[in-house]
C-alpha cells in the first residue's frame, strides 16, 4: 500500500512538473515567435511612419538641444520633469475627465458605455476621497523615490539625457521590449499577490473596488505599488539604457493604459478594459457565494473572511493576456459575455447593447 501511494504521489508530482515546464516552453515559443514576426515585418509596417518621423525629427532634435542648453549642468531636473511630472500630468488630466463622468453621470454619451451597469452611479464621494489620498501617497512617497533612485543607475549605464534622440525604429523596439517585460513581471507578481498570505495583508486593498474606476489603478498597498505597479514599468528602460524621450513616452503610455483597464467604461476606439474589469468583478461574485454558503451552513460570516474567497480567484492576472492564455488562467473568462465584448469597439453602439447578457445567466 505504501508503495502504491508513493508511486501515485510520484506520478502526480511528475505531471505537475511536466505541466509547469510545458507552460514555460509554450511561453518561450510564443514570445520568441512574436518577436521574430515583429522583426520580419519591421520595415514594411513602419515605412510610412519612418518618413514622417524623419521629416519632423530635425524639429524635435532642435527642441531637445534647446532644453539641454537651458538645463546644462542640471540635467537631473530635466529628467525628473520628463520621467515624473509629464506622466503625472497625463494621468491626472485623463482621470480628471473620467472623474467628471463618475461623479456626475454626465455626459450621458460616456456613461452609456459603463461595463458594470448600476455601479458607481454616482461614485461614493467618501470612498473616492480616501482612494485619491492613497493614490497621491503612492505617487509622492513610492513612485517619486523609485524614479529618483533610477536616475543614477541610468546615468551610469547610459546617460538618459544624451544629445542624440533615438530613431523611430529603435523606439519601436524599445516599446516592444518594455511591453514584454511588463507583461511577465506584472503577471507573476500579481499572481503571487493572490496567494492567501499576500492577498489578506496586501492585495485586498486594491480589490476593495469590485467595480473599478480609472483613478484606482494606483490605489494599492505601498508594497504592491512598488513591486507590481512600478517595478514592471521601470525595469525595461533600465535594461535598455533608454533615452529620456523614450522613458517619458513609455511611463505616460503605461499610466494611460492602466487607467483605461480600470476605468469601468468600454469606450469606442480605445483598448478594451473587459479583461481586468472581469478580474475585479469576480471578487464580488465570490464574496456573495461565500456569504450564501455561510448562511446555509449557519456559520458566522466573520469566521470565514472574504480574503480566502478572493485570493482563490485565478483569472485574468496579466496585461496583454498572453501569459494568462499560456497558463490557462483565462478559461473562465473565455466562457463569459465579457470575453465576447473584449474587442476594440469601432462603432458607437455600446457592446452591452450589441452583446447583451443572457437573461437566464448573468455573466
Amino acid at each position: 500500500m505504501k508503495g502504491e501511494a508513493g508511486h501515485m504521489l510520484h506520478n502526480e508530482k511528475s505531471k505537475q512538473e511536466g505541466h509547469i515546464w510545458g507552460s514555460m516552453r509554450r511561453t518561450a515559443f510564443i514570445l520568441g515567435s512574436g518577436l521574430l514576426s515583429f522583426v520580419a515585418f519591421w520595415n514594411s509596417v513602419t515605412w510610412h511612419l519612418q518618413r514622417f518621423w524623419g521629416a519632423s525629427g530635425y524639429f524635435w532634435q532642435a527642441q531637445w538641444e534647446r532644453l539641454l542648453t537651458t538645463f546644462e549642468g542640471k540635467e537631473w531636473i530635466l529628467f525628473f520633469i520628463g520621467a515624473i511630472q509629464v506622466p503625472c500630468l497625463f494621468f491626472w488630466s485623463f482621470n480628471g475627465l473620467l472623474l467628471v463622468v463618475d461623479t456626475t453621470g454626465k455626459p450621458n454619451f460616456i456613461s452609456r458605455y459603463r461595463i458594470q451597469v448600476g455601479k458607481n452611479e454616482p461614485v461614493d464621494p467618501v470612498k473616492l476621497r480616501q482612494s485619491i489620498r492613497t493614490v497621491l501617497f503612492n505617487q509622492c512617497m513610492i513612485s517619486f523615490p523609485m524614479v529618483v533612485f533610477l536616475y543614477p543607475f541610468l546615468k551610469w549605464w547610459r546617460d538618459p539625457c544624451r544629445r542624440e534622440l533615438p530613431t523611430f525604429h529603435w523606439f519601436l523596439l524599445e516599446l516592444a521590449i518594455f511591453t514584454l517585460i511588463e507583461e511577465v513581471l506584472f503577471y507573476y507578481s500579481h499572481r503571487l499577490l493572490h496567494h492567501p498570505t499576500f492577498y489578506k495583508k496586501i492585495h485586498k486593498k486594491h480589490h476593495e473596488w469590485t467595480a473599478p474606476i480609472g483613478v484606482i489603478s494606483l490605489y494599492a498597498h505601498p508594497i504592491e505599488h512598488a513591486v507590481s505597479n512600478m517595478l514592471p514599468v521601470i525595469v525595461g528602460p533600465l535594461v535598455m539604457g533608454s533615452h529620456l524621450s523614450s522613458i517619458t513616452m513609455w511611463f505616460s503610455l503605461a499610466l494611460i493604459i492602466t487607467t483605461i483597464s480600470h476605468c469601468g467604461y468600454h469606450l469606442p476606439f480605445l483598448p478594451s478594459p473587459e479583461f481586468h474589469d472581469y478580474h475585479h468583478l469576480k471578487s464580488l461574485v465570490l464574496l456573495e457565494i461565500l456569504r450564501l454558503w455561510a448562511s446555509i451552513t449557519q456559520q458566522a460570516f466573520q469566521r470565514r473572511t472574504p480574503d480566502t474567497a478572493n485570493c482563490r480567484f485565478n483569472q485574468c492576472y496579466g496585461v496583454l493576456g498572453v501569459l494568462d492564455h499560456l497558463h490557462g488562467t483565462d478559461t473562465m473568462f473565455k466562457q463569459t459575455k465579457a470575453y465576447e465584448r473584449h474587442v476594440l469597439l469601432l462603432g458607437f453602439t455600446p457592446l452591452s447593447e450589441s452583446i447583451p447578457d443572457s437573461p437566464k445567466r448573468m455573466e
